[in-house]
């Protein structure tokens, strides 16, 4: 386990929950002057022992078999999704995300072992949105990519399921909506068909002509509970797929076609 996380943990006493008193202090890293912030790993000091916490709730766990990972819209399958949650719970699924995180934070995490010695057969990872602000579309599918094979190296048999971004704002044609257009163009193309797949569903959050009402994202960014069905039926074929048993509930949609797990010599 790498060295900053032994550490955290420590300071966590390997508890499985966390005082106030056992706050960590770490400085900010600044990406050196000209290159891509989206790719250089980064922590958040407010969320290093939730970070920590998280860690240790999956070592907890007697296995775990599919990992979420992201920002705040992921992260809250435990609150406007938790419903559904439930149901994905028993089948050992853990969710890392963290609400406010972007590329390199996740990356940052991975790099400090939050995956490390986990088997899981399916990762569902959706980031990005965050760095829409700051960062080029370039740049953030950069960071999604560093990410993809961050978890490609340390959990080599799962499949990775690359979730579109999903649209933000009430109207198609804002500045944010046409840079998310921009990355989910580009990081399509990590789709290798065996190891990586893309899902683009986005389209299922929308209106006809275009506009996101606040029925399905109240705050034009985060799902409502119909809003979490809605992704729930499009991955739901993915996971029975992998999981016969689970029989989770499909509704009359078609989910991308999911790999099976990659063989290692």
């Amino acid at each position: 386990m790498k060295f900053f996380l032994r550490f955290l943990l420590l300071v966590l006493g390997l508890a499985s929950f966390v005082r106030a008193d056992t706050s960590v202090t770490y400085p900010y890293p600044s990406p050196p002057s000209g290159s891509n912030p989206a790719i250089f790993p980064a922590p958040r000091v407010e969320w290093l022992n939730n970070f920590g916490s998280r860690v240790v709730h999956a070592r907890q766990m007697p296995e775990v078999s599919i990992i979420f990972d992201g920002d705040s819209i992921t992260d809250f399958w435990q609150g406007n999704g938790k419903e559904i949650w439930t149901k994905y719970a028993k089948l050992n699924a853990m969710d890392f995300a963290i609400s406010g995180d972007q590329t390199q934070h996740v990356l940052w995490r991975l790099q400090q072992g939050q995956a490390d010695n986990l088997k899981p057969k399916l990762i569902f990872l959706m980031i990005g949105t965050n760095n829409v602000p700051s960062c080029t579309a370039e740049q953030i599918a950069d960071g999604v990519k560093a990410i993809i094979d961050e978890y490609r190296k340390v959990c080599p048999d799962a499949v990775v399921v690359l979730q579109a971004i999903f649209p933000r704002d009430p109207t198609p044609e804002t500045p944010n909506r046409q840079k998310i257009k921009a990355i989910n163009a580009l990081i399509s193309k990590f789709d290798d068909g065996k190891n990586v797949i893309y899902l683009d569903f986005a389209d299922k959050f929308l209106q006809p002509d275009g506009t996101l009402s606040k029925d399905i994202m109240p705050d034009y960014l985060h799902p409502s509970a119909k809003g979490y069905q809605i992704w729930a039926d499009q991955i739901n074929p993915i996971i029975n797929r992998f999981f016969p048993a689970a029989r989770l509930p499909l509704s009359n949609v078609e989910a991308a076609p999911a790999a099976a797990p990659a063989k290692t010599p």
